[in-house]
């Protein structure tokens, strides 16, 4: 396969990067995955190639529907997924990855009634890029259109990395690349505005994309942190002998979302501790799709409301759906004691439907109990 010099050039600027990609390219793009993978290293670069060609595995791909096809949401949509995609494929530590998203209405066998086009997106953990094109139709092959995708896609993955792009883009005098761009601080802020997922705050300060490989996972509001915190977490861990992590979610059920300066706050508290996730996850269900296969650490006051209808708008059905769901993620719940109304309550008081209860098990009291909790603690410092 001849492959042009600048194309080459640039293919090896990328594979001398650290940062991996997955690519999903819908209706051109083919040549760049040509490019990419023909040429030695394409393994330390592309995780994954993906050609979403029809509508049912875009949906699959992209989770809806999208109102068009080939549009500029849905190239972000796509680069989004791809982004998603890279970090479950590189796991919990590892190089910088992006996620390449491009779709595009070219030349094919049979008459085009709309325009002829493309848009090649680039997501990342602190931002998204996104460049559209439209083409002179009738002007060039489909092969000659589907070139000119592949150099406006190897450009935006180079550019990803961080290296320019040697390939030239051989453009009529009518036709113009249109960006559109946006970009975080870093990746907490990135989690803030909802661009990531989930993001991880390691116990040195550092944040980036992705969940915390722990296996159990105690969430919070952690205002303030205590030592109970530390102490369950740690009984939870030595009791599946696996480490543990903090997660802390930025939107809540009953409360506003938390400003960035008020996650920063609750995150030093962490410094020189264990890793923290970052979500706007604020059910159990919606953490275990962002942390499947964990361990979640819980009070008997939460197990509660786990397992009652009223907090699944009164449906007995709604509720059962849910705990369905985190079986089928392969998350557990490990469940200590609390005073609830004066009253020490644990798993045994609560009231489990049949076929769940393999999915909570207890954290003995003579294992773990401290009855302090944040509010109180809140409490007394206003007091003093």
């Amino acid at each position: 396969m001849h492959v042009p010099s600048d194309v080459r050039e640039t293919v090896q600027a990328i594979h001398g990067c650290e940062t991996m990609a997955v690519i999903a390219t819908a209706g051109a793009g083919a040549a760049a995955l040509r490019w990419l993978l023909g040429e030695p290293g394409s393994s330390r670069t592309v995780l994954e190639a993906l050609a979403p060609n029809s509508p049912a595995a875009m949906i699959e791909l992209i989770g809806r529907e999208p109102q068009q096809f080939v549009s500029k949401d849905t190239a972000l949509l796509m680069a989004q997924a791809a982004f998603e995609r890279a970090l479950r494929l590189r796991g919990a530590c590892g190089p910088p990855v992006v996620g390449v998203g491009c779709t595009a209405a070219v030349a094919t066998d049979r008459a085009r009634r709309g325009d002829h086009r493309c848009h090649v997106a680039v997501w990342s953990d602190t931002g998204a890029s996104v460049s559209s094109l439209e083409l002179e139709k009738g002007r060039r092959s489909r092969a000659e259109e589907d070139d000119v995708v592949s150099r406006l896609l190897l450009a935006k993955l180079a550019g990803s990395c961080g290296v320019e792009s040697r390939a030239a883009l051989p453009l009529t005098a009518g036709e113009r690349v249109v960006n559109d761009d946006r970009s975080y601080r870093d990746a907490l802020s990135a989690a803030v505005a909802g661009h990531l997922r989930i993001a991880v705050r390691r116990a040195d300060g550092a944040v980036e994309a992705g969940a915390p490989d722990a296996g159990v996972i105690l969430a919070g509001s952690f205002n303030p942190l205590h030592d109970g915190h530390v102490d369950l977490a740690g009984t939870a861990a030595n009791m599946l002998g696996t480490s543990a992590a903090f997660e802390l979610s930025i939107t809540n059920v009953d409360k506003s979302a938390l400003q960035e300066s008020e996650v920063r706050r609750r995150l030093r508290q962490f410094t020189g501790r264990e890793d923290v996730a970052v979500t706007r996850a604020p059910t159990f269900l919606e953490k275990a799709r962002l942390m499947p296969g964990r361990a979640f650490v819980i009070g008997a006051d939460t197990a509660l409301r786990l397992v009652d209808p009223a907090y699944y708008d009164g449906r007995m059905e709604s509720m059962l759906d849910a705990l369905a769901e985190l079986r089928m993620f392969e998350c557990r719940f490990l469940v200590a004691g609390r005073v609830v109304d004066g009253r020490f309550v644990t798993l045994a008081d609560v009231p489990v439907p049949a076929g769940f209860q393999d999915m909570l098990d207890p954290i003995p009291e003579s294992a773990f109990r401290d009855d302090v909790s944040s509010s109180r603690l809140r409490q007394t410092a206003v007091s003093r």
